[in-house]
């Protein structure tokens, strides 16, 4: 019976066979008796719980029973009924596994069979090593997998603090200095990369904050002129300039014991950071254009991604301002030093889309593989367009690698040329279908104005690159019409 699938290796290897850590169930498809019951005969040797069936609709039945952890299935050559079996599975199974069996030389086969959502492949005759590598592979990436599902699950019930997202042990420290630091209105200085969520922290300190009733007033010192923050932030009396009609209160003041948040504290002037100074001190400003001052009464959270110690060291930021904003510093963690709450973060992202679109998005689990390797220099921000670009890229409910950014795919595919190196049979497969960064890039931008039905603008903003690039990039390629080029 063995001698149908594996070469003479088969016995030799038998004495090294090990048991699965956790008993998993594999289902076997193959109208070939003797090769279905040599793999069930193997694989329960390998501590699997094994069921096998030469009959589709008999294994759709199995499935529909209880889902398997492992789907081997054959593919018949001249016939998609495999082919068609591995969709259906991973559409309505999306936790299995499955591996796919061709006949030698039927790789095309193979590829269309992970095109479709198979995570791996054997080509007949295979030797029981072989059988037992796949295997092997197929439960580290499910036990991987199902990890990962079990974080995306979390999310109903554990989302971290207030609407902050994460339960890695760095985000566990930055709860418990939150939970103190709400209850005071001491100034807090938050400081971290772009994109690791800088303003949601300071929503979550007024949120919890005895004056969580009250306004919470956001003021971006980095895209507001000078003379406007200081009218924003001071307020103007009638006539203090041009198209100033009334008078209008400063947000220090229109706060009413809530809280200002400067956003990248460190672009103010140093004109204004004395002025800011003076208010703080002195509790009091005075609008511009007028002789009077007005009382204030704010808790000021401030943040930046710039490193303020430096900066007062070369002058440009006001070593008294520093140490009247520092009373209380929070320093968030990038998100590649919590790449564990990447799952928990993306389920999220999806769960908003999905109710946003009415329609429900799930990531492939190498789809999500690559998330977790990805280093994310734009942190979460980058995180989460990444997805919104996915889901507007996919075509279907199930976000692959392919409708990741183009940074995220690239990875995906060293991931993958780095197993062809070690041998892995998933990367050998899609090896031919490798393209290179410059390929991948032209098939984004033009799936991006061709999902946007031509708008250039609008694709260049979720690609997440400057409209003059864009339009460089489709000179490039001498393409006047994405619409009609095919």
């Amino acid at each position: 019976m063995l001698e149908t699938v594996f070469n003479t290796r088969a016995m030799e290897f038998m004495p090294q066979l090990a048991e699965p850590a956790v008993r998993l169930h594999l289902l076997v498809v193959d109208a070939d008796a003797a090769v279905r019951s040599a793999c069930a005969e193997i694989a329960a040797s390998l501590g699997y719980a094994v069921e096998s069936t030469g009959d589709l609709a008999q294994a759709r039945s199995l499935l529909r029973g209880h889902t398997a952890d492992i789907l081997l299935v054959n593919l018949p050559a001249g016939s998609n009924e495999g082919l068609e079996m591995v969709s259906e599975v991973k559409l309505l199974y999306p936790e299995t596994s499955v591996i796919a069996m061709t006949a030698t030389g039927s790789v095309n086969a193979a590829v269309e069979a992970m095109r479709c959502g198979a995570s791996d492949y054997l080509t007949k005759p295979f030797a029981m090593d072989e059988l037992s590598t796949v295997l092997d592979r197929a439960a580290q990436n499910h036990s991987t997998d199902t990890a990962t599902r079990q974080l995306r699950e979390r999310l109903r019930l554990s989302e971290g603090l207030g609407s902050m997202i994460g339960r890695s042990a760095e985000m566990e420290k930055i709860y418990r200095i939150l939970s103190k630091v709400a209850q005071s209105t001491h100034p807090v200085l938050i400081l971290g990369e772009s994109g690791t969520g800088k303003e949601l922290v300071a929503r979550t300190i007024h949120a919890y904050g005895p004056n969580g009733e009250k306004p919470f007033l956001p003021v971006d010192c980095g895209s507001i002129v000078p003379t406007l923050i200081e009218s924003e932030l001071f307020g103007y009396v009638r006539g203090a300039f041009t198209g100033a009609n009334r008078s209008k209160d400063g947000l220090l003041v229109s706060a009413e014991g809530g809280t200002v948040f400067l956003d990248e504290i460190g672009e103010l002037s140093l004109d204004l950071q004395a002025k800011l100074l003076r208010a703080l001190q002195e509790k009091e400003v005075r609008p511009v254009g007028a002789t009077h001052r007005v009382p204030i009464k704010a808790r000021i959270v401030a943040a930046t991604n710039r490193d303020l110690a430096a900066m007062v060291e070369k002058g440009s930021f006001r070593k008294d301002l520093f140490y009247r904003l520092n009373v209380v510093n929070l320093r968030l963690p990038s998100l590649r030093d919590r790449r564990e709450d990447i799952p928990l973060l993306a389920a999220h992202f999806l769960d908003r889309i999905s109710r946003e679109h009415n329609r429900k998005y799930t990531l492939s689990d190498e789809a999500l593989r690559t998330m977790m390797r990805h280093d994310w220099p734009g942190n979460v921000r980058e995180l989460e367009n990444a997805i919104e670009r996915a889901c507007a890229m996919s075509s279907g409910p199930l976000l692959q690698l392919g409708d990741l950014p183009t940074q995220l795919q690239q990875k995906g595919l060293e991931a993958r040329r780095a197993a062809v190196a070690t041998g892995d049979g998933l990367a050998a497969a899609v090896a031919p279908e490798l393209k290179t960064l410059a390929d991948l890039e032209r098939e984004a931008i033009l799936g991006a104005i061709r999902t946007l039905n031509g708008d250039k603008l609008q694709a260049a903003k979720l690609l997440g690159i400057g409209k003059t690039t864009l339009y460089r990039k489709l000179k490039e390629y001498g393409i006047a019409d994405p619409l009609r080029e095919e």
